[in-house]
């Protein structure tokens, strides 16, 4: 029996707002790299670093950000934003920059990847959160499958960003394959950043594949409280700023990785343990151990919560966070809470909940593992054209 294997040539784009879409993309990536495609990847600002590290044919991209500063986002400096540009400090230069309107970097990105879409000629674009993809692939009739966690969020998102998601929407309309890298309802995480799928005319063609991390439950030890930080600096300056003052008051032992990549500086608080940052051997161990984990709620981040079947506290920093962080809470796996004096209640009420939050988080993975998100795209994109 001789079984036809076709050698597809693909171009994968990922959106650089978090590293949730690259930490996607490379494991994909290699996946499809050992079944013998040709891969051309697309992305900007650290994402295009972390991706030039893993493969070959990676090409950079105008990065598309939100407005940020010390405080974390600021959602109406955002919107300004949109059209016109404002001035920034760049804390890690240390120096005043203007940042570019959103619809400037909008345009600079999609003549980007229209540099070289009709070079590579890709049998299929892979595009994970990268709508700019979806779009050039609509304009030049290339046939596509979109990777997402978030289409139409319900949370934190202003009125004023209506008119733009319905007008980016038709672009996922046009995707042949709309691939959720989570658990079907009702345990879908990010439920409350997809929207009624029927309504916005894309159910039929979406499948709830599972997460792209394996889940498979890695027993440890509940020795210590672990707070993994990361995210551009004005959400990692936040996040420092509501947890160190908690867990500096803890008498259990605290690990806090500030997510600062290329330094190694190490410092203890009373009994928390400060790192700049984490190998992700160190961090996995941290994980493993912990007998809490404090976060801003980021998708990738819970289903490690869920991996190691470990309780939690989110802080959310932005609107993707705060719908992941409700619906956890919701699973009574999770406490959400916005300043430190809520941080701390909610470290309390977990030490005197903690089977309960454990019993229902160890449900949540066992739920979780039916599910091999990675494969099942795989074999979603291998069929799709």
């Amino acid at each position: 029996m001789c079984l036809l294997v076709v050698i597809m040539r693909l171009m994968l784009c990922c959106s650089e707002l978090g590293l949730g879409h690259v930490s996607r993309i490379i494991p994909l990536g290699k996946k499809l790299r050992e079944k013998g495609h040709e891969l051309h990847f697309f992305s900007g600002g650290k994402a295009y670093e972390l991706l030039r590290k893993e493969f070959k044919n990676v090409y950079p991209c105008t990065p598309v950000a939100w407005y940020e500063n010390a405080a974390g986002i600021v959602t109406s400096a955002s919107l300004i934003n949109i059209l016109f540009p404002l001035p920034v400090i760049n804390h890690e230069k240390n120096k005043m920059e203007t940042k570019t309107s959103t619809a400037m970097e909008t345009i600079h990105r999609y003549y980007d990847l229209r540099r070289h879409i009709l070079k590579i000629k890709p049998h299929l674009i892979v595009a994970d959160g990268d709508l700019h993809a979806l779009r050039m692939a609509s304009r030049w009739k290339f046939p596509a499958v979109y990777i997402a966690n978030l289409i139409r969020p319900s949370f934190g998102f202003s009125a004023f960003l209506n008119p733009g998601e319905r007008f980016v929407e038709r672009y996922v309309k046009t995707c042949l394959k709309v691939i959720i890298p989570d658990n079907p309802p009702p345990y879908t995480v990010t439920e409350c950043n997809l929207g009624d799928l029927d309504s916005i005319g894309i159910e039929e063609k979406t499948e709830f594949v599972g997460s792209f991390l394996d889940t498979t439950y890695t027993q440890g030890i509940a020795e210590h409280v672990f707070a993994p930080i990361s995210g551009p600096y004005g959400t990692r300056a936040k996040l420092t700023q509501t947890i160190l003052p908690a867990l500096e008051e803890l008498e259990a032992k605290s690990i806090v990785s500030l997510g600062t990549p290329g330094k190694n500086i190490k410092a203890k608080k009373g009994n928390c343990h400060i790192h700049s940052w984490l190998s992700t051997q160190e961090r996995e161990e941290a994980l493993k151990n912990a007998k809490l984990v404090i976060f801003s709620g980021g998708h990738r981040t819970c289903f490690e919560t869920v991996k190691y079947s470990k309780p939690s506290i989110c802080i959310p920093t932005q609107p993707e966070q705060m719908g992941n962080a409700a619906k956890l809470q919701k699973l009574n796996c999770s406490i959400s809470v916005k300043n430190t004096k809520e941080l701390k209640d909610a470290i309390q009420k977990i030490e005197k909940e903690h089977q309960l939050y454990t019993t229902n988080i160890e449900k949540l993975n066992t739920f979780s593992n039916k599910f091999k998100g990675l494969d099942r795209a795989v074999e979603i994109i291998e069929n799709a054209v």
